[in-house]
């Protein structure tokens, strides 16, 4: 894959549609070797390489550094929660393994409340969905979940008084993020677990067809 072409849209919808269940990388690799960019174009590759490749990483580093700003106001700490929910609601692989984990609990003690549950059929036109398939929640449009869990952290930031605190951490976290990323150099392993992510995409659009 040639990270000079991916543009910045590309990147943010392949973090939508891509797993984030697997485990991060080893920090013998996460901090294995640093090198100067030569040129604006290799920083723009490495820097998209690093963030996908290195997502889990990034993820588990920003919440970290606003753990430790939240010692001291425990109720922040459930505003962050609530935000980091609603935002990984936007990633359909977590969208979709968070509502049937749920689906499977209710199903326990309440088979028919669990039925409920279930997504909407999305109508097919011959052979092929009539439109790209939306993401459902517990039965529910993802937006619905979304709204109401940005609602509830927006309330518990301003009853907290955590927001300029959080904007700090949140401006520490992203700016130690974008500075691994530009001087980590991208090794072989992952080019070439980009080019396997790669191949899944196409592989899963063939098999929608």
């Amino acid at each position: 894959m040639d990270w000079g072409n991916v543009t910045a849209e590309d990147l943010v919808d392949a973090l939508r549609e891509v797993e984030w269940s697997a485990p991060p990388r080893p920090l013998s690799e996460f901090f294995s070797r640093f090198t100067f960019p030569r040129s604006y174009a290799k920083w723009n590759s490495r820097l998209k390489c690093n963030l996908y490749y290195y997502r889990t990483n990034y993820f588990i580093m920003i919440i970290f550094i606003l753990g430790l700003g939240f010692l001291r106001r425990p109720l922040a700490l459930v505003a962050a929660c609530l935000t980091a929910l609603s935002i990984a609601f936007l990633n359909d692989s977590f969208a979709g393994t968070f509502s049937e984990k749920v689906t499977r609990t209710v199903r326990q003690f309440s088979p028919h409340l669990a039925a409920k549950m279930r997504p909407a059929l999305t109508p097919v036109i011959r052979g092929r969905p009539s439109a790209k398939r939306a993401i459902y929640i517990c039965g529910r449009p993802r937006w619905v979940f979304v709204l109401i869990f940005s609602t509830v952290s927006f309330f518990l930031w301003f009853v907290s008084c955590g927001l300029l605190m959080v904007l700090w951490a949140l401006a520490i976290g992203l700016l130690a993020t974008i500075l691994h990323a530009s001087f980590r150099t991208p090794n072989l392993k992952a080019r070439l677990n980009t080019f396997r992510e790669e191949f899944r995409a196409v592989w899963r659009n063939y098999s929608e067809l």
